[in-house]
């Protein structure tokens, strides 16, 4: 299982990638500047809608986990190397794990520094407050990784699927139908935030903290058996 965590950190890892990831996740540290710099700064609410809910965890956090997510798999379905995986005595678990961890130990690093700094840079270095954006960032990541994953391994086409999700379901559907946003990532995300600093982020709409930890174990753990079913049954050239 180590050695295909580390092959995938490898594959994962190409410095294009790498900086539009980089990019990617400067933008909410930007725009948090930008609003700072203004004569009248943007109330909790405002931000938090703004540039957690929509910029943080409705764009970026999804486009970056879906653009390294989506070559965990993809990449070898496309070469027609995964049946060198397949064919190994290993359990199929051991595959779809590290394929998910991997994607995490990429894209991760730069969320949490974007989460990090943007919500310490807005909340005047509230060590609560970032903790708790920083937090559901890296839910999200987790959630998107294991969904993505999955969706790289049964799809050529998961980047444009992913981008179809991204606009239409967690970008234009949530925000405007109130039933969707219980089958919402991002949803999910700002709900843990909001549970886990409920004097900062008020919000009576939100799901309450033990079930959305339960939500994320369902999405993590079903799109992780997901995959394992979809590597026992698929046919590997």
């Amino acid at each position: 299982m180590r050695s295909v965590f580390w092959l995938t950190i490898r594959q994962l890892s190409g410095w294009r990638r790498l900086a539009i990831m980089a990019v990617l996740a400067a933008l909410p540290v930007v725009f948090t500047l930008l609003l700072l710099a203004e004569d009248r700064a943007d109330s909790v609410r405002g931000f938090e809608s703004m540039v957690l809910g929509g910029m943080l965890a409705g764009a970026i956090i999804p486009l970056i986990v879906l653009a390294i997510a989506a070559a965990a798999f993809g990449n070898e379905v496309e070469d027609r190397t995964l049946a060198n995986l397949t064919i190994s005595p290993l359990p199929r678990w051991k595959i779809a794990l590290p394929k998910v961890l991997a994607t995490m130990a990429v894209a991760g690093p730069f969320i949490l520094a974007s989460a990090l700094v943007t919500a310490h840079l807005a909340f005047l270095s509230d060590g609560t407050a970032t903790i708790a954006v920083t937090v559901a960032a890296l839910a999200a990541v987790a959630m998107y990784a294991a969904v993505f994953v999955y969706l790289g391994l049964v799809s050529p086409q998961a980047i444009g699927i992913g981008l179809l999700y991204i606009v239409l379901w967690e970008g234009l559907l949530s925000g405007f139908v109130a039933g969707v946003r219980l089958l919402s990532i991002r949803f999910y995300s700002i709900a843990l935030m909001h549970g886990l600093d409920e004097r900062r982020f008020e919000g009576p709409k939100h799901l309450d903290l033990p079930v959305v930890v339960t939500l994320f174990a369902i999405v993590v753990g079903g799109a992780l058996l997901l995959s394992i079913r979809r590597l026992r049954r698929m046919d590997v050239p």
